[in-house]
């Protein structure tokens, strides 16, 4: 009867969180409109990379933080949020006044993430489902959006990046985590990185080394003026881009 009682209470808890999960924002563009990547797209096989023990010895959460100035207040979107590595570290860093985002195109990620908020009591956590070309965000709600060794995973990134760029506000930050490696074996080559994010409009601030096997910290500006879908030219197949 116990273990009934607290199967019930699971599902009953997942079932809450599942009805919390959905679309933050109306479509935004449709992928038709857009070129699709002349390069090969990961497939998502984990919601995290690599063990959290692993990447706290890294200071990786905290090195992320402090070279794109979190600070309390600000709303963070957590893009690709996986198992939440990300989001239950910035929740306490923005503090009440700020709040995470917790993005993701897989539905039992966030549900997932939900609980483990929840057994937290992180209470400034939303949660987004998005789709492989929109992330689903509401408008000028985000100060900065962190995409962490997600971004080779990203189906249509031109659509993708296109409809993020709403969301971000005016002087907001993209910080974009990877690893210079193929986009086939989980991760993007910086200059395949800037070609794309620039062929959207997006404008490169600065580049960071991570430490161990952290891979790279690319940092970006919105586009100031967002182009035409037909406008944009997709990036050749580069060298390592494969």
């Amino acid at each position: 009867m116990a273990r009934a009682v607290a199967l019930l209470v699971v599902l009953g808890a997942s079932c809450g969180y599942a009805a919390d999960i959905g679309y933050l924002a109306p479509p935004g563009v449709p992928a038709k409109e857009f070129p699709a990547p002349q390069r090969a797209v990961a497939q998502i096989v984990s919601p995290t990379r690599a063990s959290e023990e692993h990447r706290d010895s890294l200071n990786e959460a905290g090195e992320i933080a402090r070279l794109l100035e979190l600070k309390p207040g600000m709303t963070v979107g957590d893009i690709g949020a996986g198992a939440g590595y990300h989001t239950v570290r910035l929740s306490p860093l923005v503090g009440p006044t700020g709040s995470v985002i917790a993005q993701d195109v897989t539905r039992r990620y966030l549900i997932a993430l939900g609980r483990r908020t929840q057994r937290l009591r992180l209470t400034n956590v939303t949660f987004a489902l998005g789709k492989p070309h929109d992330p689903r965000l509401p408008a000028s709600s985000l100060d900065v959006a962190i995409l962490v060794h997600m971004y080779h995973e990203i189906a249509q990134p031109y659509t993708f990046l296109y409809n993020l760029a709403p969301a971000l506000k005016r002087g907001a930050r993209v910080g974009i985590v990877d690893i210079e490696r193929p986009t086939s074996e989980h991760g993007t080559p910086i200059e395949l990185l800037r070609c794309e994010l620039t062929a959207v409009g997006y404008r490169e601030i600065a580049t960071y080394q991570l430490a161990g096997d952290g891979g790279y910290l690319a940092v970006f500006s919105p586009p100031e003026n967002r182009k035409s879908p037909r406008d944009i030219v997709a990036c050749g197949d580069r060298a390592g881009a494969r």
